[in-house]
């Protein structure tokens, strides 16, 4: 049986990342698994910036020194690592979930997850703060580089959690966004919660047309779904809705142009994966 898959990084949205994998565990009847994945630190100078200048002997020496304090901090990575993944087991049994499993991996996160992703249905995950060399043409964190590479859906949770009770699909009438709408219609995740099916921008006569065709598939399903058409920036339309309609999740597609659209003009769904702290259910 496939599993929902919830990455844990840092203390401040563990328990956040925890919740949520809970909560969509119960929902899918689904195995959880959570996954701890120890990256090394690439962002840190080499020896040659700190010390070009330096004797032989001094030079040896810091050598050793950053050898030393590397394995210190590896060792303690590691530690707070299994420390995290102990809590997390101890959330989800007391929340009264049984099939589960944690594991640990050093190496790079986003390789880890997609090794990881034929086992997976959903997977959790939240923002990377640590330090990333930035890209000009391609600002890419941890975050839109997996949801990049990975094609199962993603929840992407960083506040602390409220169970929802309503999520709105981010609508354009695409194809991509038609299949998103598909695949809620059949998702056990959201089934039962208020559906808010909402497209911004465009024209509006042409809009109310995709917007009941989005709410007819949704219907075939048993959803009882509003519709909204709503002017402006789609970004910051979206979440305004979101707010003033006190929405829990917002449900979208991703990328659904050319990689090199995206390359030179960026994205709704890069925008709002930075920009958005509402949960995120990313869908392929």
């Amino acid at each position: 049986m496939k599993q929902v898959i919830a990455c844990l990084d840092g203390i401040a949205r563990a328990q956040g990342i925890c919740d949520y994998a809970i909560w969509a565990t119960r929902r899918m009847d689904t195995d959880l698994e959570f996954l701890h994945v120890q990256e090394p630190h690439c962002e840190q100078a080499g020896l040659s910036d700190l010390s070009g200048s330096l004797w032989l002997g001094a030079q040896e020496a810091l050598l050793r020194e950053l050898s030393e304090l590397d394995e210190k901090r590896a060792a303690v990575e590691q530690e707070h690592g299994k420390q995290l993944l102990e809590l997390a087991l101890e959330r989800a049994r007391a929340a009264g979930l049984s099939r589960l499993d944690a594991r640990q991996y050093r190496g790079d996160l986003i390789d880890t997850l997609i090794e990881a992703e034929p086992d997976a249905r959903l997977f959790v995950l939240g923002h990377h703060t640590a330090l990333i060399k930035p890209s000009r043409l391609l600002p890419d964190h941890r975050l839109e580089a997996a949801v990049r590479a990975l094609h199962r859906p993603i929840l992407v949770a960083d506040a602390a959690f409220r169970e929802p009770a309503s999520f709105m699909v981010a609508y354009d009438g695409s194809a991509t966004a038609r299949k998103t709408v598909e695949m809620v219609s059949r998702s056990p995740l959201l089934a039962g919660l208020r559906a808010h099916v909402v497209m911004a921008g465009g024209d509006a006569a042409q809009a109310q047309g995709a917007l009941n065709e989005a709410r007819a598939e949704l219907a075939n399903t048993g959803f009882d779904a509003r519709t909204a058409h709503v002017p402006g920036d789609p970004v910051q339309a979206l979440t305004a809705y979101a707010g003033d309609h006190a929405v829990d999740l917002i449900a979208m597609g991703a990328y659904g142009h050319s990689r090199i659209r995206h390359l030179m003009l960026g994205s709704t769904t890069t925008a709002i994966l930075g920009q958005v702290r509402l949960p995120l259910l990313i869908l392929r």
